[in-house]
This record gives structure tokens, C-alpha cells and sequence, in this order.
């Protein structure tokens, strides 16, 4: 059985080889022990705060196989972006200019540094093991963070964004990168993408250029870019396009990859799951298959599972899936259809 369960300390090594299987352009995943130490220690604080607002807590969690104790993936909850140093997007927004003696009126795209997406809770660092893609486990990994958002509501904002990694070819090469950033920072894009996670992102205000830039003067394959997912990347952004979330203005700087927005009110799976008191039978006759977890904080714990649920009924779970979740009878059990 598979469970998605906060970060311990103990996972360090583990989480270590996972950062190093991610996709480039999951910058919240360094491959470095002390960053991803510091990372860890951030998120058991947050898990044990006694937050009643949103603030700086990030929230990380890891999908474990209970039976080989291996970690097969992990995500994140950054409650507020932009909450210890500014949250920096593209804002790709259309300027018009016109003559009257000319009759001519014409609209020209231009990218634009900005901190907008400040204060929204950014869901990120989504990484699953190649063999789960795909499977409902990527849905697990992904949509549980909803169903942790709606237990514990008051610590997180109204809007939720986040980045879905831009293309990149085999060898790691980003054309937006190579035709706009490159130029200001004279990195290669996977030293910058690196060089991101590993420390603050002030760097990007201090060299990247204040005035709008126009589209239509990048080369071809830098606009082909602009709003275009990674392979890799697709399922990502599938899981969180059919929760309600939407494509919009801003695009992440480095590979020009889509920022994705939702407001909570909106979520699929926020708005939808139903909350079931706990009824531990030997056997359950299942109908249908379910994303469910308990409305812990530190003790929060998810999966997937085969159930029998009838409204306004006791929700069925084998002994199994009670250890799995750390509930008894009669704890609540949030779920939602998968």
C-alpha cells in the first residue's frame, strides 16, 4: 500500500535520490542534502505550528511504499508565495499602439517582470517515481494536497498557483532560457534552474531586465515556448486542468512554462470531498475507487482505495487502510471520488 504522509528527517537520504531523478525546472527539489536538511526541518515546524492564519509555512509530503519503505515521490504546499522575498513571474500581457493619420492600430505581446502572484498558496515540487506515471498514485501525490488545503483551510489563501515546468529538449537545453535569460545572467539554464533552488531569488530582480520585453523579437522557437509544457511535465498539469485550475498571463521566467491558477472556491476536489465517520470491517464489497485521507495536521496521512461509500453512511475501511491512515472507528475520513 502506498501513503502520502508529511517529511521526516529520516526520509533525507531517500529524498536525496529522488531530487536527483526530477525533472530540471522542479527548482523546491535541490539536489544538495543541506538544502533538502534545511527543507525538512522547515516543514516538521510547519506541521507543528499552531498557525491560525496563512504565513510561511511550507508543507512537505512524501509518498512511501508501506511495504518496502521506499519513497516514491513527494510534493509540497508553500501556504504564501512571495511571503519571505518576492514570488517573481513574467507577466505576458498585450500592448497597443495606433495612428490616427495612418488609421493603424496594433497590439504587440511584451513579457514584463513582476511579483503579481504574491500572497497565493503555491502548490510545488511534484515529483513521482517513472514507474507510477500516469496511475492513480500521480493523482494521490497531487490531489492530496487539496484534500489538506480543505482540512486545515484558515492556514492557506483563497487562490492557489502554481508552475508547470517548460520545455526543455534532451539535453537540457531551454530555448526562451537561451534566447532572454541567458543574456542577463550568462548561465547555462540548468545552472540557473539549480542555482534558483539552492538559494534566495533575489538574484532574478537584481539582473533581469526592468522594461517590458517584446515577443515578437525573440526568436521563433523562444515564443514557440512561451505557455508550452514539458513532456514530463503534462500529467502535472492534466491532474490540476481538470480540478478547475486555468491557464493565464504569467509564465515562469526560466522556461516560460504556464502558471496554472484556481481559487479554492473552485477546486474540484476542495468543494466536492465528503467527510464519513470511520466503520473497521474485515472485508469491504468495493464499488468504486477513492482518494481518502484523515484531518490530521502533523499525523496527516492519505491514499488510494477501493471502497463501498454511501452518503450520510459509515465509511467501510479494512484494518489495513485504518493503520495505513491512523484512524479507528468513528475518526472522520475526508474523500472524493477518483
Amino acid at each position: 500500500m502506498l501513503v502520502l504522509r508529511p517529511v521526516e528527517q529520516t526520509d533525507l537520504t531517500q529524498l536525496q535520490q529522488l531530487a536527483r531523478d526530477s525533472l530540471v525546472g522542479v527548482t523546491s527539489l535541490p539536489d544538495d542534502s543541506e538544502r533538502l536538511r534545511e527543507k525538512i526541518a522547515g516543514s516538521c515546524a510547519s506541521f507543528a505550528s499552531d498557525a491560525t492564519a496563512q504565513g510561511p509555512e511550507n508543507y512537505f509530503f512524501v509518498l512511501e511504499d508501506l511495504d518496502s519503505q521506499r519513497l516514491v515521490g513527494c510534493s509540497e504546499i508553500l501556504a504564501t508565495a512571495g511571503f519571505d522575498e518576492p514570488f517573481y513571474s513574467l507577466r505576458n500581457r498585450h500592448f497597443t499602439s495606433a495612428s490616427r493619420e495612418l488609421n493603424i492600430e496594433h497590439g504587440v505581446p511584451a513579457l514584463s517582470l513582476c511579483h503579481d502572484l504574491n500572497d497565493h498558496t503555491l502548490l510545488r515540487g511534484f515529483h513521482i517515481d517513472a514507474a507510477l506515471v500516469r496511475t492513480p498514485f500521480s493523482e494521490l501525490l497531487s490531489r492530496a494536497r487539496l484534500l489538506f488545503i480543505a482540512a486545515h483551510a484558515q492556514r492557506f489563501a483563497e487562490a492557489v498557483i502554481t508552475e508547470i515546468v517548460g520545455y526543455s529538449d534532451e539535453n537540457g537545453h531551454s530555448p526562451f532560457w537561451d534566447a532572454l535569460g541567458k543574456h542577463f545572467f550568462d548561465l547555462p539554464y540548468v545552472e540557473a534552474e539549480r542555482l534558483c533552488g539552492m538559494q534566495s531569488r533575489a538574484f532574478l530582480a537584481e539582473l533581469f531586465p526592468q522594461y517590458p520585453i517584446y515577443v515578437p523579437m525573440l526568436p521563433q522557437a523562444a515564443q514557440d515556448c512561451i505557455g508550452r509544457v514539458h513532456p514530463d511535465g503534462q500529467e502535472a498539469f492534466d491532474i490540476l486542468e481538470r480540478e478547475g485550475f486555468e491557464t493565464n498571463s504569467y509564465i515562469d521566467l526560466f522556461d516560460a512554462g504556464p502558471t496554472l491558477y484556481a481559487r479554492t472556491t473552485n477546486i474540484h476536489t476542495i468543494v466536492r470531498s465528503q467527510i464519513a465517520p470511520v466503520q473497521q470491517q474485515p472485508r469491504i464489497d468495493a464499488r468504486g475507487r477513492y482518494l481518502l485521507s484523515n484531518d490530521a495536521l502533523h499525523g496527516f496521512r492519505a491514499i488510494v482505495a477501493e471502497l463501498d461509500y454511501q452518503p450520510d453512511h459509515p465509511l467501510s475501511l479494512t484494518p489495513a487502510m485504518c493503520a495505513a491512515l491512523n484512524v479507528t472507528n468513528g475518526s472522520p475520513i475526508r474523500l472524493i471520488a477518483l
